[in-house]
């Protein structure tokens, strides 16, 4: 999707104010559902998945599945809300020896776990928003010892709230970033 497009410094692939945020998307919905409400601390529309099971509620970055995202930058960030329910996300990796690896967090696991395709982390969320940053360079060659080439795809599963996810070439301080990629909070009046 990505792969022959020029990469540095950010690439986004959801903001919940684009037109339409899930334009690269898939979604799957049971027993739940995808919005895109008013969040009130922010002020802002957000990108709301909510089901009954993490697992059957998701979405999913590209949208069709024989395609893949072909990302080269290694930083994920993801902004999201904590809902204070079941939540979990997966990144798809591959690797120099041309093996697709997954990541999955979830703040319902309390230990990780390497498995040769698959690497299970425990994913503590702060209340309200929280910005997740990995660095899926560093996590791909902890857990196999092998160097990361690329993001395949990308998977958020109910329970949050979202305002973007992106790749970036490194991390950044709050100060370095452009404008709409920080999470306004409101000022708080006293």
């Amino acid at each position: 999707m990505f792969k022959n497009t020029f990469q540095s410094g950010f690439l986004s692939i959801l903001y919940s104010l684009g037109t339409k945020p899930l334009q690269i998307w898939d979604k799957e919905v049971v027993d739940g559902h995808i919005k895109r409400p008013q969040d009130e601390d922010i002020q802002s529309n957000v990108l709301e998945i909510i089901g009954t099971n993490v697992q059957s509620t998701y979405i999913t970055c590209p949208a069709d599945p024989s395609a893949t995202l072909g990302i080269k930058l290694p930083f994920l960030a993801i902004i999201v809300k904590n809902l204070k329910k079941y939540f979990t996300f997966e990144i798809q990796v591959l690797d120099d020896k041309n093996v697709r690896r997954r990541f999955r967090a979830s703040n319902f696991q309390s230990v990780t776990r390497v498995k040769p395709y698959i690497c299970t982390m425990p994913l503590k969320l702060d209340d309200g928003w929280n910005n997740i940053q990995l660095n899926l360079a560093d996590l791909t060659k902890r857990a196999y010892g092998t160097n990361y080439v690329e993001t395949l795809r990308v998977q958020v599963h109910a329970n949050c709230r979202l305002r973007r996810i992106y790749f970036s070439d490194r991390l950044y301080s709050e100060e370095e970033l452009p404008p709409e990629f920080k999470l306004y909070l409101p000022i708080q009046k006293s």
